[in-house]
């Protein structure tokens, strides 16, 4: 990281640049197969995804098998993809607090023992010994396996535990590039988890006119539903994997306008989501960043953004109230 304060949008070219650096040798200009797809209402793993697509379209590859893990079927990827890399949607669910993503990683492994199956980034987090050893074997077994995570905590995690490659990469989401955010409504808008994440609980809210609390795990249904029908109109003539890109795209695409809505409630954002605060980067929004259950939060910005401008940090919802504050502060003097 930079020495100095960096400004939202240095620090995303930054990132961007180690995108490149980092995966181009691993996927080149081979065909490439991207698995797990986030078909479910948290806004920040459709921004992962929306990364990864926006950067394989940079260098001129559409995934020519994408599924789901409740709709994949191995026998359908080999078909339609019998060559190049197969790559793991990036994210935070690499360990045991979100078991079914886990037994999908290894049951790649096992299933595709001759391709380079390529982790894209995740932070990793595993709560018993028996489970790293399963994956350990699983990832020997395999052989040609290569693990992106996104701190460093994860990094020697990995290294000292798993015999692949290593390496650290930022998150997929930088890969979007700068947002544009829309009007504020109010002075302070906090994403606050609702899941078992929380470092919580945060049951004392800063309250209005002040602030706005939400979480965004609920879709908005009219707007997928919206999605769905154009999706279909627009597919009618492409083959299935075409259709399911479009479709994962665009369903994409209407969560992460839900979550930028969000987010642009507040002059200034209160999160201890790790996705609230990329986005709010992304969206140059200045942010005050709690953390959650395991640092996922912090080791992050500890790794990647810890020098961006509008960037605070807080132990308390409290003191991210007062650092809120001050940020309110600067920015009506900067105006």
């Amino acid at each position: 990281m930079p020495d100095g304060p960096e400004t939202s949008r240095a620090c995303i070219a930054r990132l961007q640049a180690r995108l490149d650096e980092s995966l181009a040798p691993l996927i080149g200009g081979s065909p490439v197969a991207l698995v797990d797809y986030p078909d479910h209402a948290n806004v920040g793993d459709s921004a992962i995804w929306l990364g990864e697509t926006a950067w394989l379209r940079r260098r001129s590859l559409t995934p020519t098998y994408v599924s789901t893990i409740r709709a994949h079927d191995h026998d359908a990827l080999a078909a339609a993809a019998p060559e190049g890399t197969i790559l793991l949607h990036g994210g935070g669910n690499f360990g045991t607090l979100w078991k079914a993503h886990q037994d999908f990683r290894l049951a790649m492994l096992e299933r595709f023992p001759d391709r380079r199956i390529v982790q894209l980034p995740q932070s990793i987090f595993f709560d018993g010994e028996s489970a790293v050893a399963d994956c350990a074997r699983a990832i020997e077994r395999h052989g040609k396996f290569t693990l992106c995570v996104r701190d460093e905590p994860s990094l020697d995690f990995a290294r000292r535990n798993f015999p692949c490659e290593t390496l650290l990469v930022p998150d997929m989401a930088f890969a979007i590039g700068p947002l544009a955010r829309q009007p504020a409504a109010a002075d302070i808008f906090c994403l606050l988890r609702t899941d078992h994440e929380k470092a919580g609980p945060y049951e004392s809210r800063l309250g209005p006119p002040r602030a706005i609390t939400g979480d965004w795990l609920e879709d908005d249904r009219t707007a997928l539903r919206r999605t769905a029908i154009g999706t279909r109109l627009l597919g009618l003539m492409d083959p299935p994997n075409a259709a399911r890109v479009r479709h994962y795209e665009r369903q994409a695409l209407s969560r992460l306008r839900r979550g930028i809505a969000q987010l642009s409630q507040g002059r200034v954002v209160i999160t201890d989501r790790l996705h609230g605060h990329i986005l709010s980067t992304l969206l140059a929004i200045p942010h005050v960043a709690l953390d959650n259950s395991y640092r996922k939060i912090g080791n992050f910005i500890d790794a990647w953004t810890g020098r961006v401008d509008i960037l605070r940090t807080a132990a308390s919802l409290e003191e991210a109230a007062a650092e809120a504050s001050a940020l309110l502060g600067e920015e009506r003097k900067a105006a």
